[in-house]
């Protein structure tokens, strides 16, 4: 009998999303990019509700929920559109 054992290693994402709507930006964190931002754009109830038009324009990956979170906490905590758009401008430098 053979067996696989398969490492599935979960990263988990700190994000920075845009409307051009509203002109804001959200900040958050999860697991998979792509169905959160699904979610952000459903109906549903809360800030991102206000707009249909929502981007992702920055992403930092992580080993574990705790540190993107933590990554998430800081930025929020800068409470600074400028500090947020020099991040989104110096990535991938």
């Amino acid at each position: 009998m053979v067996l696989f054992y398969f490492n599935y290693a979960l990263m988990y994402y700190f994000y920075i999303l845009y409307s051009e709507i509203l002109d804001r930006f959200y900040i958050g964190h999860c697991a998979n990019l792509q169905d959160r931002l699904d979610r952000h754009l459903s109906n549903h109830k809360g800030f991102t509700a206000k707009a249909k038009d929502w981007c992702i324009v920055y992403t930092e990956e992580f080993p574990d929920k705790s540190l993107a979170y933590a990554r998430e906490r800081q930025v929020k905590a800068w409470k600074s559109r400028g500090a947020i758009q020099k991040l989104i401008d110096t990535q991938g430098d």
